[in-house]
């Protein structure tokens, strides 16, 4: 008998580096403190048999290498090895186990192998693996005893091996099942099958009298199909023919178009090139005419410059001039005073000459004595003193006198000054009023100028601002276009068979322009956007549908395709729709709309949208459509918005990706709409680009407005000057030069009148003073012979006082021309210092003349640089215009000789369409024909092919697509029809009146026929089919009741057969161990009153059932299992433990902790009981703490922890043979030994 000698450890979870648990005996306990290790050996023990680690207390396999609970494996690997050999001497078997990463490798021997071979290997020394039959774990005990029945049975189906025949014993019990359900079927079907013969039998009779006349019935209809198939099949070859001819006609044509295409194709390249150039050319001619305007307002500016002060310098030259001769006549007036004031010295002197000369001779007539002088002065100071109060007031009226004539004489000269100077005023402020004149006329010419290039300038101001913000307005649509354009990522290249299906649409829009309206979906659309998908539903099929006129138009489209080979298209008719009334009642539902009130469409098109929508309803939520639907008196179709449809059958079908893609669909023709808006604002951009160039105009006017803003400001602040200045203050000095004459002449006339009376006052007073003289006098001019005194006086001072009174007007008229002479030379001085400022001026505007001009001249030649090179490029423009009005002409040409041949092509096309459809016509006509000889029965002989071969759908319902419609025209062309059963007359017939008669006639024999057979009492015409079904159907019965039969009988054998394998299993298992369990249960109790029984539920089938366990202790009377004491359960379920041993018994038997309940005494027991099955049948090895149970082991295994880094676990191991508890443990005493996997030491 085999047995363990040791395990190997190495790196297992609590036990750290290589390690020897052993070398055990026939009974070993395993001691030692909680946590220190001892259960760790029972898990390398499953480890090494092959557990998974789910069964190891871990979650992953890694987890059990030494240190991975701390998460510091102390290596990528850890081995448990077991030992094992028998007592034959023969080599030990190694058992090894590794962990590799989050797998394991198993070798045998050093040798590796798969976890097949190895549990193999296993199972050939004893140990089940899946049954546990030599590993009892903590805690095991317990639930052992407490299981129910069924895991009884499980644990013996296990250990038995019986549950191997499990999985194959249902499905034979179920096959076995159905098999004699299927033979009651068809033995119940045979029943009815013979009932059914039997009634069929009795209509026989009478269908084969009727089928007579059906036959002859037949002849007649072969013999019409036939004629008609005749004569059908030589107009379809005659059609042939005729089409071949105008399809060779058309290809020719249509190689012709293609040669056009390419010609047009090529003369478009060649504009497009030419256009391009044109367009460089035009923008180059742009670039120079925005230098030019960018120039000319700058030449324009530096000569309106130059002629401002040009003009300046003349007006400076003119005043100048003005001046200078200003300054002769001033220079003349001066030399005539100094020659008037030499004329007055001259007379002077020659005056003083002769008033000498004549008072010298006047003094010779009266001379006086000396005496007489004295008396004279004698008298005369007489006379002064009588009339010295008189003498004074006329001297002070002579001073008055004096005094007011030098007045007046002062007042007359400064009023000839105030004259003069009115006059030079005047002069002056006519000069001032014509230059204010010009000025104001001037300004009015700039303001007229002005405020034309104000209305210029707001005028284009506007226009670009409009212009502006009218561009911005479409950037920013154009933005918002292109973005709904990115949103609805519609804007992407077409498939190729999207291309072809709109190419194919627009060849149809070219053969039919006015009667095909185009497809369904781009004619109208939702109203809203949330209505898209409940729409795309109701429409399905019809989305993509062809709308049309006419039910012609839509078959000349058809043949069309089929002739182009495209994909099927579905059409719609107008004329042809039948459509239902719109039941107005469903508009008055509340929270639903009819699909046609959501669809937009034009007046045209409501027939077609009504036929596609019918009376469908569309509601905002599926539980809404769902009760408008199903809920009301009568059902009603109804669509939500995400597309769930609820038809009236009661179908209901959700939305979908698919549907969701139809959908898009309306995306795609808002994108094109969107397309077509994008084209429109970038031709209206590029539109709004070309005002820019108006921009460069702009600053010209700008520019010219600012020159003639600025003359226009200097003219005003010098016309102001002018009037508010200038004039007014030259006005108002001729005003006051003119009050001042005014003054002065009055002035003047009040002191000549002073003069005058105080004249009169002082004659008087001469008078007076005379008279005083005359008295005083009177002697002594009577002594020298004077009248009176003032002969005398008279004579001597007459001259004295001629001569004071010529010098004074000498010296008043040498006066006035020193002050007119000195006014005279300060107005030359300020003259001057004029000119000299004049000149300045005319030198400083001359000098920024000649840099204007400079300057003008430079732009001058800038501007002309840039008018040569715009005309230059203008020229070289209208050269490239020509060349692309002639590449147009050509291009025109060519495109019209294109659609000639085009047109041509199309009338070819129609010729063949025509052709295709009257030959399309004859092959349906002979498909039907075929088909009905088909669907009848006729018995039509054919050479080659068979009727088998033809479709069985109507052509004309146009189910089929194009492909399919030719295939099967192919097909029925291949068909060689025997027409020796058709007669020789009917074959000759060659007119079509006679074959027309021929038919009729033909057809009015089977209608007589037809008309007899109606008359005959119709019987069960189907009764010998029927009666053949019948026949048939018994003898099909028969044959499947007789293979159920067979097969239920193969079932029966087979299920009995794994019936009685598992059954002897079981059964072998279950006798043993109910035998040897209660046998083992009394050794153990040490008692033979005690009692264990195994009772199977279901003794027939034990393993379909549970297992009643039931023990009986010593001295107690019967009890359930759970009433048991701890105590007890365990030692039943040890006994069931050891008895299942017993059958299947592994070489070693492994228990953790059993003795956990057990009191002392039944610890003796159990040791006693281990005791000798180890001697006798087994190797024993468990894991105790108490010493009542591992004192009486034959070797202590005693497992301790130290500390590194973390815990790891050592052993002890001692023999216990030598140190017996009695007797009887002294019969098998050895030597004692001791090892450890660290050392020997004695304990």
């Amino acid at each position: 008998m085999g047995f363990l000698k040791q395990i190997d450890i190495e790196n297992f979870k609590s036990w750290g580096g290589k390690q020897v648990i052993g070398p055990f005996m026939r009974f070993n306990c395993i001691v030692g403190t909680n946590g220190s290790g001892k259960s760790n050996v029972m898990d390398a023990l499953s480890f090494v048999m092959g557990d998974r680690a789910a069964s190891l207390r871990v979650k992953h396999i890694r987890d059990l290498i030494h240190g991975a609970h701390v998460r510091k494996p102390v290596s990528h690997t850890a081995r448990v090895a077991m030992r094992y050999g028998d007592d034959t001497g023969e080599e030990d078997v190694i058992f090894c186990r590794t962990i590799s990463g989050d797998s394991s490798e198993y070798c045998i021997n050093g040798i590796h192998v798969t976890l097949a071979k190895y549990m193999e290997e296993l199972e050939k020394i004893g140990i089940v693996t899946k049954a546990r039959n030599c590993l009892v774990f903590q805690g095991a005990v317990e639930s052992i005893a407490m299981k129910d029945p069924k895991e009884r049975t499980k644990m013996l189906e296990r250990i038995s091996q019986s549950s191997a025949y499990a999985e194959d014993y249902e499905k034979k019990r179920e096959a076995l099942q159905k098999a004699k359900e299927d033979t009651q079927f068809h033995f119940n079907r045979k029943r009815t099958a013979t009932v059914e013969k039997k009634q069929v039998s009795e209509e026989k009779v009478e269908a084969q009298k009727y089928q007579t006349l059906v036959d002859d019935l037949n002849n007649s209809r072969l013999q019409l199909s036939l004629f008609q198939l005749y004569h059908n099949q030589k107009d379809i070859s005659a059609l042939s023919d005729s089409l071949r001819e105008k399809q060779q006609a058309a290809a020719a044509k249509k190689s012709s178009l293609d040669d056009w295409e390419q010609a047009v194709k090529a003369c478009k390249k060649e504009h497009g090139r030419l256009t391009r150039e044109l367009q460089q050319i035009d923008k180059e001619i742009r670039t120079q005419e925005q230098t030019l305007s960018l120039r000319r307002p700058q030449y324009i500016k530096a000569k309106v410059n130059t002629s401002h002060h040009a003009k300046k310098a003349e007006e400076a030259r003119a005043a100048l001039q003005k001046s200078l001769r200003l300054r002769a006549v001033k220079e003349g007036e001066q030399a005539q005073v100094r020659q008037e004031m030499a004329e007055l010295e001259k007379a002077w002197k020659s005056y003083e000459r002769q008033a000498e000369e004549e008072r010298v001779s006047h003094s010779r007539d009266i001379q006086l004595e000396a005496d007489q002088l004295e008396q004279y002065r004698e008298l005369k100071e007489r006379s002064r003193k009588q009339g010295a109060v008189l003498t004074q007031q006329a001297e002070k009226l002579h001073w008055e006198v004096k005094a007011d004539s030098d007045k007046i004489t002062f007042d007359q000269r400064r009023k000839k000054e105030v004259e003069t100077g009115i006059k030079n005023n005047k002069s002056q402020l006519e000069d001032l009023t014509c230059r204010a004149e010009k000025l104001e006329e001037y300004t009015n010419t700039c303001r007229a100028s002005l405020e034309e290039y104000r209305q210029q300038e707001e005028g284009l101001s506007r226009e670009l601002q409009e212009g502006s913000q009218r561009s911005e307005e479409l950037n920013q649509e154009l933005g918002k276009v292109l973005e709904e354009l990115g949103d609805a990522r519609l804007d992407t290249q077409e498939s190729q068979r999207q291309q072809r299906r709109r190419e194919v649409l627009q060849s149809l829009h070219r053969l039919c322009p006015d009667t095909l309206y185009g497809r369904l979906v781009d004619l109208c659309s939702p109203i809203h956007k949330k209505y898209q998908l409940a729409v795309t539903k109701v429409f399905g099929r019809y989305m993509n549908a062809i709308v049309v006129t006419s039910e012609k138009v839509a078959r000349d489209c058809i043949r069309f395709i089929k002739e182009e080979r495209a994909e099927p298209e579905t059409f719609l008719p107008i004329d042809y729709l039948d459509v239902n009334p719109l039941n107005e009642r469903l508009r008055e539902i509340e929270g639903a709309k009819m699909v046609v009130d959501v669809v937009k469409c034009n007046s045209q098109l409501k027939k077609v949208v009504q036929f596609v929508c019918g009376n469908a309803v569309v509601c905002e939520t599926i539980k809404e459509a769902r009760s408008i639907a199903f809920n009301g008196l009568e059902r009603i179709k109804t669509v939500a918005l995400d597309g769930t449809l609820f038809s009236k059958s009661g179908v209901i079908s959700g939305g979908s990706s698919d549907l969701r893609s139809k959908a898009r669909f309306w995306d795609a023709k808002d994108m094109k709409q969107l397309k077509e808006r994008k084209d429109r604002l970038t031709a209206e951009l590029r539109g709004l680009m070309k005002l820019k160039r108006k921009e460069p105009e702009l600053t010209q006017i700008l520019a010219q407005a600012q020159g003639a803003q600025t003359r226009l400001k200097y003219s005003n602040n010098e016309l102001n000057n002018l009037r508010k200045k200038t004039i007014p203050n030259c006005q108002a000095e001729i005003s006051r030069m003119e009050s001042e004459v005014a003054n002065l002449e009055s002035q003047i006339q009040m002191q000549k009148e002073g003069v005058e009376v105080k004249d009169t006052q002082m004659r008087k007073t001469k008078d007076q003073i005379n008279q005083i003289e005359d008295l005083v006098f009177a002697d002594f001019c009577a002594v020298i012979g004077v009248n009176n005194i003032r002969e005398y006086e008279q004579e001597h001072l007459k001259q004295q006082t001629e001569l004071d009174k010529k010098r004074l007007e000498f010296e008043t008229q040498r006066g006035r021309l020193s002050a007119q002479l000195e006014y005279e030379q300060d107005q030359m001085e300020q003259q001057k210092k004029k000119l000299h400022g004049l000149e300045e001026t005319i030198a400083k505007e001359d000098s920024t003349v000649a840099e204007q001009k400079m300057e003008e001249e430079n732009l001058l030649e800038a501007v002309e640089e840039s008018q040569n090179k715009v005309l230059e490029l203008k020229n070289h423009l209208l050269t490239k215009k020509s060349q692309v009005g002639e590449s147009k002409t050509q291009m025109d040409q060519k495109t019209q000789n294109l659609k000639d041949t085009n047109r041509e092509l199309v009338s070819l096309q129609r010729e063949v369409i025509s052709a295709e459809t009257a030959l399309e016509q004859r092959q349906l006509a002979k498909h039907n024909l075929l088909l009905d000889c088909k669907i009848q029965g006729l018995p039509v002989l054919l050479l080659s092919g068979s009727l088998d071969e033809i479709s069985k759908v109507q052509l004309d319902s146009e189910s089929e697509s194009p492909s399919a419609t030719m295939d099967i025209y192919e097909r029925e062309a291949q068909l060689v029809i025997d027409y020796s059963g058709l007669g020789t007359q009917l074959r000759r017939l060659e007119a079509v009146g006679e074959v027309e008669a021929q038919l009729e006639r033909l057809r009015e024999e089977m209608s007589s026929m037809e008309e007899v057979l109606q008359r005959t009492t119709t019987p069960n015409l189907r009764a010998l089919e029927k009666m053949r079904k019948a026949m048939d159907k018994f003898q099909g019965v028969v044959e499947d009741f007789d293979a159920s039969s067979k097969a239920a009988r193969k079932c029966s054998l087979e299920f009995e057969k794994v019936k009685a394998q598992r059954f002897h299993l079981f059964s072998q298992c279950f006798e043993h161990v109910s035998i040897v369990i209660d046998q083992i249960y009394k050794r153990m109790c040490r008692n033979t009153s005690a009692q264990a029984i195994l009772s199977a539920e279901n003794p027939d089938e034990p393993y379909l059932g549970g297992i009643n366990y039931i023990c009986v202790a010593p001295g107690k009377r019967f009890m359930a299992m759970d009433n048991l004491s701890g105590g007890e359960k365990t030692i039943a379920a040890l006994a069931f433990l050891f008895a299942i041993h017993s059958f299947r018994p592994a070489p070693f038997f492994v228990l953790d902790e059993v003795d956990a309940a057990l009191d002392n005494s039944n610890i003796g027991k159990v040791t006693s009981f281990i005791k000798e099955e180890s001697r006798e049948s087994m190797q024993i090895i468990v894991i105790s703490l108490k010493e009542e149970f591992y004192s009486r082991a034959d070797a202590l295994l005693g497992v301790y922890q130290e500390f590194n880094e973390c815990m790891f676990s050592r052993m002890l191991t001692v023999d216990l043979r030598p140190y017996p508890l009695n007797q009887e443990d002294c019969d098998n005493q050895k030597e004692p030994w001791l090892s450890s996997s660290q050392g020997s030491d004695v304990p």
